[in-house]
């Protein structure tokens, strides 16, 4: 989710409306948007990255201390800074979602909205961000010496788990339509990753809130993986919680106002700085 940041007005300039990340791709930049493959490809390495830094630091962890709880501390906190660190890279490129349930939520907020994503930029973005979370554990499993494709017998599948994700995602997706729709998008870096972090601790699922690296979980058999059985429910739980998510958005903000402006100062779908997460 993307912001205009405080670019002087010069007299006689036409107001560029802020953008809104849950309607289009708002952003600072002044040019159109980089071309779908460049927007793909970031997704697909941004993805891949995020999911080699909680892959990564689970192994670390379990390598350098037998205390669980310290092992979560540092896959929690490399986990914020890495995905801070992509969210505030990226973003002016793809939007920096990294998560198909962020990419959904932007669509159909902004399905009649000119500037809002499309089903093409639904279509490109989410077979990429799955890809590269593959791609993110193999070259982990790679790095650590693991087997490079060995799938994960972490068993998941459990109810309160489940509950668990569908709070997680709600809360993802409510802070990042939130945030643009109060103003304050230029923070997503900062609250996204902050929000992931706690995140880990006061949900029982450890906030995956993500089916791209849910997926790409299940291929790496160390501390972060999941089961391929507990696949399915733990994405299922987090559509509903994007779903979650917007009703609650429309509960605090109401719809977004539509906003008429100059044609030469409209931006043509910039891309917005939303996020995504572990």
């Amino acid at each position: 989710m993307g912001v205009l940041l405080g670019a002087p007005r010069v007299p006689g300039q036409a107001v560029r409306p802020a953008p809104d990340p849950c309607r289009g791709r708002g952003g600072t930049r002044v040019r159109g948007p980089a071309p779908l493959a460049r927007r793909a490809a970031a997704e697909g390495l941004g993805t891949a990255t995020l999911v080699a830094v909680v892959v990564g630091s689970g192994i670390q962890a379990t390598e350098l201390t037998r205390d669980s709880g310290v092992q979560l501390l540092a896959n929690s906190l490399a986990t914020v800074f890495g995905l801070g660190v992509l969210i505030a890279l990226l973003g002016s490129v793809s939007g920096a979602h990294f998560n198909p349930a962020v990419t959904l939520a932007a669509w159909f907020t902004g399905r009649r909205a000119d500037d809002a994503p499309t089903l093409r930029d639904v279509a490109v973005y989410v077979p990429a961000q799955i890809a590269g979370a593959i791609a993110g554990a193999v070259l982990v499993d790679a790095m650590f010496g693991k087997p490079l494709v060995r799938f994960s017998t972490h068993d998941r599948f459990a109810g309160h788990l489940w509950l668990g994700e569908v709070v997680a995602t709600a809360g993802l997706v409510w802070l990042i339509c939130g945030l643009a729709r109060a103003g304050r998008a230029q923070l997503a870096p900062l609250l996204v990753a902050s929000y992931i972090g706690a995140a880990y601790w006061f949900t029982s699922s450890t906030s995956f809130a993500n089916p791209a690296v849910t997926i790409g979980r299940a291929f790496t058999d160390t501390f972060a993986g999941i089961s391929p059985a507990s696949v399915a429910p733990f994405i299922a739980a987090q559509l509903v919680g994007a779903a979650l998510g917007l009703v609650l958005v429309a509960a605090c903000f109401g719809r977004p106002a539509s906003v008429t402006h100059d044609r030469a100062a409209a931006p043509t779908r910039p891309a917005e700085e939303s996020a995504l997460t572990s």
